[in-house]
């Protein structure tokens, strides 16, 4: 798992077996960040959704989720912060 900044650059990188679900190892990828400052936003697709993960991002670290919500679920999200969703395929092609 990785995070990258806006223009691609890699940011915090982790490393974990398959099983886990990405939303349990955000955390674990902040604590890798290279830098002393982190991000005030993480963008994700639609499996980073929880509202879990909002709530700990927020009140731990202080950082905002954006993901797109998952079928059969209530908005939690207006199309403003969304806007940023488009930008995603930056860290994409960090792994590339």
């Amino acid at each position: 798992m990785a995070v990258a900044d806006a223009a691609g650059f890699p940011l915090a990188v982790h490393v974990a077996s398959a099983s886990p679900h990405e939303v349990t190892l955000v955390e674990a990828t902040l604590e890798k960040c290279f830098t002393n400052e982190l991000p005030s936003r993480l963008i994700g697709d639609k499996a980073y959704d929880s509202d879990k993960l909002d709530a700990r991002l927020e009140e731990d670290w202080g950082i905002e989720m954006i993901a797109p919500n998952r079928k059969k679920r209530s908005k939690t999200q207006d199309g403003r912060p969304l806007r940023r969703y488009r930008r995603r395929w930056r860290v994409e092609r960090l792994f590339a």
